[in-house]
């Protein structure tokens, strides 16, 4: 992804995963990358950034969407995560 707006090392969480932007009457596909982080020193939050690859985008200009959460917050974000992977691998057993 040139141009990128977040800082991707060997420590960001997931890069390249598939993207979507959308709005109305448009979708924008693309590859993205998907970070949470909390602050090195004095950690009162965690953040989960999101950036899809610009070159791809009609519709969006170059950006990065940012979520702060508490530490409650990203553990109830956790839960529902593992929640929702347990249905997925559960429907692919089935299969």
């Amino acid at each position: 992804m040139p141009d990128r707006l977040m800082k991707i090392n060997a420590y960001t969480t997931f890069d390249l995963l598939d993207g979507e932007a959308k709005g109305h009457g448009w979708t924008d596909e693309a590859l993205a990358v998907l970070n949470a982080t909390a602050p090195r020193e004095n950690p009162d939050h965690v953040s989960l950034e999101l950036e899809l690859d610009n070159t791809d985008l009609e519709n969006v200009p170059a950006h990065v969407d940012r979520v702060t959460l508490s530490a409650e917050q990203a553990r109830t974000l956790a839960a529902e995560l593992e929640k929702h992977a347990a249905r997925v691998e559960a429907a692919e057993d089935d299969e």
